[in-house]
C-alpha cells in the first residue's frame, strides 16, 4: 500500500463516510499488477492506489461503486483479453479476481481494526491482515478479517475460533515468505470451505544515500514519493539536514565511516554512493561491500570507477564481492542533469527490486 492510499484508507476509518478497498487476489497469465495490489473507491469515484488502470481498471471501480450501493462485499474477474484490452493501447491477455471489500459508514468495529492495522503497519509491528473472502454456507462471515502482529498476538475475530486458530497458524507461514496467500481450505473438522486472503506488511525499500550533494537531492525526493524509507549521509551540516531532505527518514550529519559503523545494515538495504570525492566513495565502498545488501551502487565514470575496482582488489577485496557493485550506476537512459541522474539511479533501483530487464551502466572488473 502505497503512502497516499495509507492515507486515505487512516481518513476513511476516523470519518463517516464508507468506501470500498479492492485488493487483486490472484491473476493468471499477463496482468499489469501482481496480487496484493490495492485501490481505494470512495462513493463520488474517487480513486486512490491502482490496480493498473485502464480497461481492468475502469471495470472494477464500477462494480466497486455498485457494491457500495448495496454496502455489500463481493468478488469480481476481470478478463484482460487482448481484444478488450487494445481498445485501452494496452495488451494484456490475462485474468485478474479481485476482493472487493466495503468499509461500512458510520463508526464501526471494522474501521477500529483498520486503523490499528495501519498503526501496527507504522510501528513496524508485521501485521498480516487476514479476510474471509470466501463463505458460502455462512455469507455472515464473508468479509470478516483480523491481523495478528509478528507477536502472534491477534486483534479481531473471523467469527469462528476454528478459523481464527488456522488463521494465526498461516499468518506466521505468510509473514516469513513475505507473499501474499490465497488459502482455500477444507481442512477443519466439521467445518464448511472458506477461503483467507492473508496479506503480509508490505517491507518499505530502504535507501542509504551516502552523499548529500546535488543528485542526492532529487533521488531522495523521487524515491520518498515511491514510498522507500530514505536515510542521508553526509558529513557536511549545510548539506545534511531535514531541510535539504524534507522526505527522508533519517538524515545523519556524521563523518561518513563512523555513521556506517553506528547503522544497521541488513540483506534488504538499496545503498547509493554519490558522495563529493574518490576519497570518501572508497571509504563507503569498503565499509560496506562484504554486507550481503540488496543493491550497491556507486555514481563515476568509467574510467574512475575502473581504477577504483582495481584498486579494491588490489587490497585484497574478494572478486566476488567487488562484482556485486552497481558502477557507474543507473540505466542507461543517457542521463545529464542530477535530475536526469537522480531519474537513472532510481530505475535502476526499481530495475532490481522488481527483477527487471533494462540495461544497467554496470560494468565488471575485466571490462
Amino acid at each position: 500500500m502505497d503512502v497516499k492510499f495509507n492515507t486515505t484508507l487512516r481518513e476513511v476509518c476516523l470519518g463517516e463516510a464508507a468506501a470500498a478497498m479492492v485488493t487483486i487476489t490472484a491473476v493468471k497469465g499477463s496482468t499489469p499488477r501482481k496480487p496484493g495490489a490495492k485501490m481505494l473507491v470512495l462513493p463520488d469515484g474517487q480513486v486512490y492506489g491502482t490496480i493498473g488502470g485502464g480497461c481492468g481498471e475502469a471495470d472494477v471501480r464500477r462494480e466497486a461503486l455498485n457494491a457500495l450501493t448495496e454496502l455489500t462485499p463481493t468478488k469480481y474477474m476481470v478478463n484482460m483479453t487482448n481484444d478488450i484490452a487494445e481498445e485501452e493501447g494496452m495488451v494484456c491477455g490475462g485474468l485478474m479476481e479481485v476482493f472487493i471489500d466495503i468499509i461500512k459508514p458510520q463508526a464501526n468495529p471494522e474501521k477500529v481494526l483498520l486503523s490499528g492495522y495501519l498503526d501496527s503497519l507504522e510501528a513496524s509491528e508485521q501485521p498480516v491482515l487476514v479476510t474471509v473472502t470466501h463463505s458460502p454456507e455462512n455469507p455472515h462471515l464473508f468479509g470478516r478479517k483480523c491481523y495478528f502482529t509478528a507477536g502472534a498476538k491477534r486483534y479481531g475475530d473471523l467469527g469462528d475460533e476454528d478459523l481464527n486458530n488456522l488463521a494465526g497458524e498461516l499468518a506466521d507461514q505468510v509473514r516469513s515468505a513475505g507473499k501474499i496467500r490465497l488459502v482455500r481450505t477444507t481442512a477443519l473438522p466439521a467445518k464448511p470451505e472458506f477461503e483467507l486472503l492473508l496479506e503480509p506488511a508490505p517491507a518499505p525499500v530502504e535507501l542509504l544515500i551516502l552523499g548529500g550533494g546535488h543528485i542526492a537531492k532529487p533521488l531522495a525526493a523521487m524515491a520518498a514519493i515511491l514510498g522507500y524509507r530514505v536515510t542521508v549521509v553526509d558529513d557536511r551540516p549545510a548539506f545534511a539536514n531535514s531541510a535539504r531532505f524534507p522526505g527522508a527518514s533519517r538524515v545523519i550529519c556524521q563523518d561518513f565511516g563512523r555513521a556506517l559503523q553506528d547503522l544497521e545494515i541488513g540483506p534488504t538495504a538499496f545503498i547509493v554512493i554519490v558522495t563529493r570525492g574518490h576519497r570518501h566513495d572508497k571509504v563507503c565502498l569498503k565499509a560496506v561491500v562484504s554486507q550481503p545488501t540488496a543493491y550497491l551502487g556507486m555514481i563515476g565514470s568509467r574510467r574512475r570507477v575502473k581504477a577504483l575496482l582495481a584498486e579494491l582488489l588490489e587490497e585484497g577485496i574478494p572478486a566476488g564481492q567487488v562484482e556485486r557493485i552497481h558502477s557507474p550506476i543507473g540505466l542507461n537512459i543517457g542521463a545529464e542533469t542530477p535530475e536526469e541522474i537522480a531519474v537513472s539511479i532510481l530505475a535502476e533501483l526499481i530495475n532490481v527490486h522488481r527483477d527487471g530487464k533494462a540495461q544497467s551502466l554496470k560494468i565488471t572488473t575485466d571490462a
